[in-house]
């Protein structure tokens, strides 16, 4: 049988009964989502193959639960006729389609996600977005450290944070801290802080919980030298994109947005069609905290981004400006590290000696170029859209030429 979206239609329509209606739309979703015709037929398969399953048992997806899954997943995989790999992506393809199913309330939700712990989770999030005003990927960063926390401390069980003590913090810190890097301890650190303040004020736990979380330490006696990719390696790596291709038109907009306006990785995920004003030449910019800046929009930039518009983007209603390259169709997730992986392809493609592969080093070289330049720090903390000038003056630490003219002479040194 051919494999395309039509046969694949076919194939599950042949399932009968109550759960061809949904197999059904499964396969238009896919259709939607853009999936490859041969993926969407091989995801087909397995959901044909799951819905006789369902049949022959007289099971229906709303009484479908964690058991009965896991007992179809241990059916396939005592298939010893097929190779490893054709095992996992069966599994993967039946994880898709529960995904599915559960996100349009067809099948019941994970019993593991239902823990007790997501109530009181859901509660503290709420509280966060609507009293503190915190951007939605801190609110989902501290929501899922908190937690992990809890389940760490209570398992499956009630939650009594009555019980919690200062010695579980920093327990739960030191147990973490066998994996992770100090700065991300130090977030792990402040969302305990968080969530213990938000308790408190509930009379949930005593008053000095949340100054007993341990200061994780990660400070140094003087802030870094910022590290900044050189002119000539950055132009390498944009010019390493395949201006021939979907990806590389938008991973190129992506580099000069980058390197042209410093932009944050997060600032462009967050980037809509609507935030372009090609009359003006302007690109609205929602930075922290919500704050939104109207920026000019260089000419190679624009440029850029009507290539990638005309010629690159897929056809989607979603309405970020940068898509995935690959299913499902849909903007990049903020949080992610979609902007990095770019950054990091381009200089291996480039073949450049990077002072790393993240994206933040685009930022620190316009800043650095504009320094070098003769631009005064309040220009480039405009530019750069700082809040505080001593987050700019970092970047006087980079000027070594002008450094040496303040630089006493030595005791007893060549005059």
């Amino acid at each position: 049988m051919e494999h395309s979206y039509v046969s694949a239609k076919t194939m599950v329509c042949t399932v009968g009964g109550l759960i061809s209606e949904h197999l059904v739309a499964f396969v238009e979703w896919l259709v939607e989502q853009q999936y490859a015709e041969s993926y969407a037929f091989l995801v087909a398969r397995q959901a044909l193959a799951f819905g006789r399953w369902c049949n022959d048992r007289r099971l229906s997806l709303c009484a479908l639960n964690d058991s009965d899954i896991a007992r179809y997943q241990r059916l396939r995989s005592r298939h010893r006729s097929r190779c490893l790999e054709t095992r996992r992506r069966e599994l993967r393809a039946l994880q898709l389609l529960i995904n599915y199913l559960r996100s349009r309330g067809v099948c019941h939700a994970s019993q593991a996600l239902a823990a007790a712990a997501d109530n009181v989770i859901e509660e503290f999030a709420l509280c966060l977005r609507r009293d503190q005003g915190l951007a939605e990927v801190t609110v989902e960063n501290y929501a899922r450290w908190v937690r992990r926390f809890l389940v760490w401390r209570f398992g499956r069980g009630d939650i009594c944070l009555s019980d919690v003590r200062a010695a579980d913090a920093a327990a739960f810190i030191q147990s973490e801290a066998k994996r992770m890097r100090p700065a991300a301890l130090k977030n792990i650190a402040n969302a305990l802080r968080s969530f213990f303040r938000y308790s408190q004020s509930r009379g949930e736990v005593s008053a000095g919980l949340a100054a007993s979380v341990p200061t994780v330490a990660t400070w140094a006696s003087t802030p870094p030298i910022p590290r900044a990719i050189s002119a000539e390696h950055a132009q390498r790596a944009i010019d390493s994109c395949n201006r021939r291709s979907a990806v590389g038109l938008r991973d190129r907009a992506v580099l000069l947005l980058l390197a042209r306006l410093g932009l944050r990785a997060c600032e462009i995920v967050r980037l809509t069609l609507d935030d372009i004003d090609w009359d003006r030449a302007q690109l609205r910019v929602r930075g922290k905290g919500g704050r939104e800046s109207l920026l000019p929009l260089a000419a190679d930039v624009g440029e850029a981004i009507a290539a990638y518009l005309q010629h690159g983007r897929p056809s989607c209603p979603d309405r970020h400006l940068f898509l995935r390259s690959v299913a499902p169709i849909r903007g990049l997730m903020e949080g992610s590290d979609g902007i990095g992986t770019i950054v990091r392809h381009a200089i291996l493609r480039a073949r450049v000696d990077a002072p790393h592969r993240g994206s933040h080093q685009f930022r620190h070289a316009l800043a650095v170029r504009m320094l070098q330049l003769g631009a005064s720090l309040r220009e480039i903390g405009r530019v750069l859209r700082h809040r505080s000038v001593q987050s700019t003056s970092i970047y006087a630490k980079v000027d070594v030429n002008t450094l040496r003219t303040l630089a006493m002479a030595w005791p007893g040194g060549v005059r």
